[in-house]
């Protein structure tokens, strides 16, 4: 893997599990909303850091959460396109036993290339074991 595919993974990694704050549609077990603070300031408008995907650390695994896990997953990641680091963003789950959901993420790269990121391997990245 060369330097921009680990800083891709890095990026997604970022995005995908810092906790961007509960729309105030979202349901939440309490009234905290969590998100990072800088998003209250930020330069463009409704430009917000990470993913809602801690929301589902609560639910029942179903269809609709893996649904849910696709739909946050691409809505934290859709930022790659829009400031035209990729071309474009495949966000894929499936079932790991009863508790758990892998997401695979396949990004099109600018020269066409894709790079597939497995959250099952995100760990290693994360802690570089």
């Amino acid at each position: 893997m060369n330097d921009t595919d680990k800083s891709l993974v890095r990026t997604v990694v970022i995005s995908l599990f810092t906790w961007r704050r509960a729309g105030p549609d979202d349901p939440v077990d309490d009234e905290e909303r969590y998100g990072w603070w800088g998003d209250s300031f930020p330069r463009v408008a409704d430009d917000r850091i990470g993913s809602r995907l801690w929301l589902l650390r609560r639910v029942k695994l179903t269809d609709r959460t893996q649904r849910d896990a696709e739909y946050y997953a691409n809505e934290a990641l859709r930022w790659l396109i829009d400031d035209g680091q990729v071309l474009d963003i495949a966000v894929t789950s499936e079932r790991a036993g009863l508790d758990r959901i892998n997401l695979r993420v396949g990004l099109t790269l600018l020269n066409g290339s894709t790079l597939i990121i497995d959250s099952d391997q995100l760990w290693q990245v994360t802690y570089a074991v």
